[in-house]
């Protein structure tokens, strides 16, 4: 999941020091005593690991100092991962950037990720650095982990079925308004579109009817730019560096914050309740009987948009372009929707939802061949012993769904899209690890179900509203600069259905 930071790394240089000659100089020589410190440092840890009789992971080694693999992966990190299975096993080693990653490969390697205890495989470690500048100090994996877990389960409270029943319709609606504004036909960017739309259903149901309301092009602009905090440069470069994309990400923490802090105190004076995420955390309390305080509360709601907006939103124009390229398949959606709703196509409900199983397959697939998230990580605390190897304390443990999602020897046309997959017993069926999407036992997502019913009332009220093409045959390749992995030029060719 890391980068071309080496070519980037003049401009992030330029950027933050403003053009200034002389502060150019200093802040390169910094970062290059930094870089050859960082590599001794590296150096040493191989040369300790390279005696005595432990056996550790295969290791592949890199002419290229401190930056190891990092371009390479950058360039293609499926085909880097998949080649490295092929001659090294399910388990194997490599440096990027003054880093040692250990990736774990198929179901019964990845076992060891998704079983592991948080003191011996730690989440905060990796993930802080990144969320805690965007969601903010207190929440996430800025605390730690029982009282995380204490957050995630307050969050999981409000995300019921109860709730989902309610949230169907306004999805729906925010969606017909939302594509209103497309017209009859044409061509548009579909994943720009989604994202947007994401957002605004998502925080119509999480949030609360005062957040959504306040949501116009310029809290719309803050939300982007909270969420581009999520970039490789944040991942690997200190938070203090004055980087454009830092200061964006900084400002717009602030500004979100404290409108939220203005909606969550008009809430709390009122008399008024509302059956809403924001009502649930203004109820909950830790098991010490300590209720949320408003800084909590704003950085968890803007966790919980930005969390699952990645998701849903890269979740919905993938299939969007799978479907476009089967005319067959989006046909049999449609017809889906005549069955199960009627032929007259009334508003969507909840139950309706249970019952599109060919639309669940086909999120299903889609969540296969193109998860949001390519890596997760978790950094060794404790040595782990996993298919006869040691990994020692340091080490960055990863499974990649994408590529167990993936693997010739666990799924049948391994590239293919193919919802029918799910109609028989797969090979996969076995292996409790070689479908992750949304994470694995204790780890495991709680939005998940959120983001099936949200996926699928955008989905289902598309159908009705649009036939979709791709256009001029172009189906999109994956960007491998961001750290999700979305569609290059996302555009789609559309014309209203006639029923």
């Amino acid at each position: 999941m890391l980068l071309n930071l080496w070519e980037a790394g003049g401009t992030l240089l330029e950027e933050a020091v403003g053009g200034s000659f002389a502060s150019c100089v200093l802040l390169s020589c910094t970062f290059l005593l930094g870089l050859a410190y960082v590599t001794k440092l590296a150096f040493k840890h191989f040369q300790a690991e390279d005696h005595g009789s432990v056996k550790y992971p295969p290791f592949i080694s890199s002419p290229i100092p401190f930056l190891g693999h990092a371009i390479a992966f950058g360039k293609s990190p499926i085909e880097f991962l998949e080649k490295s299975y092929e001659k090294y096993g399910p388990v194997f080693s490599f440096t990027m950037v003054g880093k040692t990653f250990t990736y774990l490969v198929g179901s019964d390697a990845a076992a060891l990720l998704f079983n592991s205890k948080n003191e011996d495989l730690n989440a905060e470690d990796v993930y802080s650095r990144l969320t805690t500048p965007v969601f903010g100090k207190g929440v996430a994996y800025d605390v730690p982990n029982p009282i995380f877990l204490e957050q995630k389960k307050m969050l999981k409270t409000g995300l019921n079925i109860s709730q989902f029943k309610t949230h169907v319709p306004m999805i729906e609606e925010e969606t017909e308004e939302y594509f209103k504004r497309w017209g009859d036909s044409g061509v548009k960017n579909f994943f720009e579109a989604l994202s947007e739309l994401i957002i605004l259903t998502a925080s119509r149901c999480l949030h609360g009817k005062e957040i959504r309301s306040l949501l116009n092009e310029r809290v719309a602009q803050l939300y982007a730019d909270l969420d581009g905090g999520f970039t490789h440069a944040a991942w690997l470069l200190p938070g203090w560096l004055p980087l454009p994309s830092f200061r964006c990400r900084d400002r717009a923490h602030k500004e979100i914050k404290n409108i939220f802090y203005q909606v969550i105190q008009k809430r709390r004076n009122s008399n008024e309740r509302d059956n809403d995420m924001l009502q649930t955390l203004l109820d909950v309390s830790y098991k010490d009987g300590t209720p949320l305080s408003d800084d909590e509360i704003a950085g968890m709601l803007i966790g919980l948009l930005l969390a699952g907006q990645h998701t849903s939103s890269t979740t919905s124009a993938w299939m969007g372009f799978f479907l476009a390229r089967n005319k067959t398949l989006q046909d049999q959606c449609y017809t889906e929707q005549t069955t199960v709703c009627g032929a007259d196509l009334p508003p969507l409900n909840y139950e309706q939802l249970k019952d599109m199983q060919v639309l669940d397959r086909c999120i299903k697939e889609t969540l296969r061949l193109r998860p949001p998230i390519m890596t997760m990580m978790r950094m060794a605390r404790t040595p782990q012993l996993v298919a006869g190897y040691n990994i020692p304390p340091g080490h960055q443990v990863c499974v990649s769904p994408t590529v167990n999602h993936r693997l010739r020897d666990t799924w049948d046309q391994n590239t293919e899209f193919n919802p029918d997959r799910y109609l028989h017993d797969n090979p996969a069926a076995g292996e409790k690890f070689a479908y992750v999407p949304f994470g694995a036992g204790r780890h495991r997502c709680i939005g998940e179900n959120f983001a099936y019913v949200q996926i699928k009332t955008i989905w289902s009220t598309l159908l009705r509203m649009y036939e979709f093409e791709l256009v001029d045959g172009y189906f999109p390749t994956i960007n491998y600069t961001t750290m999700i992995h979305t569609p290059n030029n996302p555009v789609i060719r559309y014309k209203r259905r006639k029923h």
